[in-house]
């Protein structure tokens, strides 16, 4: 597994086309940024400074990405706002943020690279580090490397429960959507995968838990040493795009941008999207998990964190195609491969970025685990989640209040 750690930072560039600076600081609707404001740069500095630089009447904030993933990216204030006014004498928080490099942990990608994190979080400061899979997040945050994480449903609940409900809260929504099976070509049906190979991206993560369910729904077993009807076969997602086109796997569980490349580079078809499963086509992919110790010690950092969540997710929705490009070049760096653009647009459309945690799903991924043997029947959840500080951050901005459950 790789982990990569990343200090998120600003730099000052001017370079944005007025005209098209003042078109996206317009109304709503999908808007695109200054054209060509976006393919490399040089590495940022290690101070998280941002800047500002008055616009025709209007503000830019200019930020460098985390780790050069592609040039400065122009985000109009109107989209990041104004930073937190600094407390007198406080020292500077550096909050160490962890996420996936899949297309469905977008809003952090796009929160740290934008530096829309770095003016939400002011006179404070973001440290990034990278991950393959939920269940090693959930360690980073046990042992206190990490402070708050994207991370699916499912390694929230083992998080929860192996710390007896005292270590972690989920206080916010990311992504719905973007999880599919792929099979081969020759696949047509669950009963098509007895005595076949099937990958997930990890023991216990929320595409595991989904496919163990999923087969057991259909009268197939599986066992965690990958014996059964199935064998699940749990492995890195680059991994599992090379296995697949080995024909050394039958399908597999995976997120976006897996889902897309499975289809598009390894020749498979999709014979479950997720969304089929669930009512309204509706269920966490990703939520924003905070260990308690720091969301009681730093309740402010934490909720300028949901801000710059909520601006991330704004910004995913107004710009999409700057979005793709931005998450696409990040997704290049870290992996050493880009995805083509229309893997990244044809992966877009399978996802909705949304702040809502969708609580009443992670209920249900709760007994989906219990029933494939990989959570404890006796199991509670009560105070998982902590919206208090999402529902302030949603106040704020004139939108309804989510709920727990």
């Amino acid at each position: 597994m790789r982990i990569v750690q990343r200090r998120a930072s600003a730099a000052v560039v001017i370079g944005v086309l007025f005209a098209l600076v003042l078109a996206a600081c317009g109304g709503g609707g999908s808007k695109k940024l200054a054209a060509k404001a976006l393919p490399t740069t040089t590495s940022s500095t290690p101070d998280s400074s941002t800047s500002s630089t008055a616009v025709a009447g209007n503000t830019t904030t200019t930020a460098a990405p985390a780790a050069s993933h592609g040039a400065a990216v122009h985000v109009p204030r109107a989209v990041t706002g104004p930073p937190p006014t600094a407390k007198p004498g406080a020292a500077p928080v550096t909050v160490h943020l962890g996420f996936l490099t899949n297309l469905t942990h977008a809003s952090a990608i796009v929160g740290v690279q934008t530096g829309i994190f770095n003016v939400a979080l002011g006179q404070n400061h973001v440290q990034t580090t990278l991950f393959n899979a939920g269940p090693d997040e959930v360690t980073a945050l046990f042992s206190g490397a990490l402070d708050v994480a994207y991370m699916g449903p499912n390694p929230t609940i083992n998080g929860f429960v192996q710390s007896h409900g005292q270590a972690i809260r989920a206080i916010g929504g990311a992504t719905s959507g973007g999880a599919a099976l792929v099979v081969q070509q020759n696949i047509n049906s669950a009963q098509d995968l007895k005595g076949k190979k099937v990958a997930s991206p990890q023991l216990g993560n929320t595409q595991d838990v989904a496919l163990r369910y999923w087969l057991k729904q259909n009268g197939l077993s599986t066992d965690q040493q990958g014996g059964g009807d199935v064998s699940v076969v749990p492995q890195d997602n680059a991994q599992t795009l090379q296995t697949f086109k080995a024909n050394q796997i039958q399908a597999a569980w995976v997120p976006e941008p897996w889902v897309t490349r499975l289809v598009q580079d390894g020749g498979g078809k999709v014979l479950v999207d997720e969304r089929s499963l669930w009512d309204n086509g509706q269920f966490v992919t990703t939520d924003i998990v905070v260990r308690t110790a720091f969301l009681n010690d730093h309740p402010d950092v934490v909720r300028d964190i949901l801000v710059g969540q909520f601006k991330a997710n704004q910004f995913l929705q107004q710009y999409p195609s700057d979005s793709q490009t931005i998450v696409n070049n990040f997704i290049g760096q870290a992996t050493g491969k880009p995805l083509s653009p229309g893997t990244v647009a044809a992966a877009w459309g399978n996802m909705q970025f949304t702040n809502d945690p969708i609580a009443r799903s992670l209920a249900i991924d709760a007994q989906h685990a219990q029933a494939v043997g990989l959570l404890d029947p006796s199991v509670k959840l009560d105070g998982i989640y902590d919206l208090r500080l999402l529902n302030d951050v949603l106040a704020q901005f004139g939108q309804p209040p989510v709920a727990a459950g």
